[in-house]
């Protein structure tokens, strides 16, 4: 069964989502990010996607604190990401708790460095963040494009190791009309050895279900369970 993984988007220290990763189009949903995280776990969630927002624009981990809290004080599995830019920004987020960390901006900008993070920490460690707008990467928190193709971006990392990769199409994030399912059959028939966690657009409970017969490894749902398009509820069902 595709893992089901509730998104934390950080700014501030509040719990936030964005659309379309653009900034002025902010909405507050919880002050408290820990509450939200141990709403999750009551509910039967066993993992986490955390973004530091402030350190994805900062280009350095802002918000470590809120990682640390939410990892001390609950049992939930952490991939984060946003602001990974250098060795102590990657030491602060293992030592803080994270589980898994992904780079996304630093794979496209500092290849070697991202490769060191792979050789030093693992593949089962480092995720790589594949964020894509009409099928060209991303970076800088979205506020960046670039003319990389995302078929041979991922080529170039899964040749030197990489395992594990979310995929966000940009376009569809935080509007609720569903995930790319095209992009994500297309990379999973290229690349059918690679853990693939899909991000942005996931909207119902079809929607996962459907991802998981393309077969993802996971699914990373924000909006639709901050808005009530998806119950907490219905995704403990599913995962029973």
């Amino acid at each position: 069964m595709i893992d089901i993984i509730p998104a934390i988007d950080i700014i501030e220290g509040k719990c936030v989502r964005l659309t379309q990763g653009d900034y002025e189009q902010k909405k507050v949903y919880n002050e408290n990010p820990l509450e939200v995280a141990l709403q999750f776990q009551d509910a039967g969630i066993s993992r986490l996607h955390l973004v530091d927002l402030d350190g994805a624009k900062a280009s350095k981990i802002v918000n470590w604190k809120v990682l640390e809290q939410i990892s001390s004080k609950t049992n939930l599995f952490i991939d984060f990401g946003g602001g990974v830019k250098s060795d102590d920004d990657i030491r602060i987020a293992f030592e803080c708790g994270a589980k898994q960390v992904t780079g996304g901006s630093i794979a496209v900008k500092n290849e070697s460095l991202f490769l060191s993070f792979l050789e030093h920490y693992g593949a089962d460690k480092i995720i790589l963040g594949a964020d894509v707008k009409n099928k060209q990467i991303a970076v800088s928190g979205w506020q960046e494009s670039t003319q990389l193709d995302i078929i041979g971006f991922l080529e170039n990392y899964v040749a030197k190791g990489i395992k594990h990769v979310i995929c966000t199409d940009i376009s569809k994030d935080g509007l609720l009309q569903g995930p790319s399912f095209e992009l994500y059959k297309e990379v999973l028939g290229q690349f059918n050895d690679i853990s693939l966690i899909a991000s942005g657009g996931i909207t119902t409970l079809d929607d996962v279900i459907k991802l998981d017969e393309l077969g993802l490894r996971g699914a990373i749902i924000g909006k639709a369970l901050y808005e009530g398009k998806i119950k907490l509820s219905e995704l403990t069902k599913l995962m029973l």
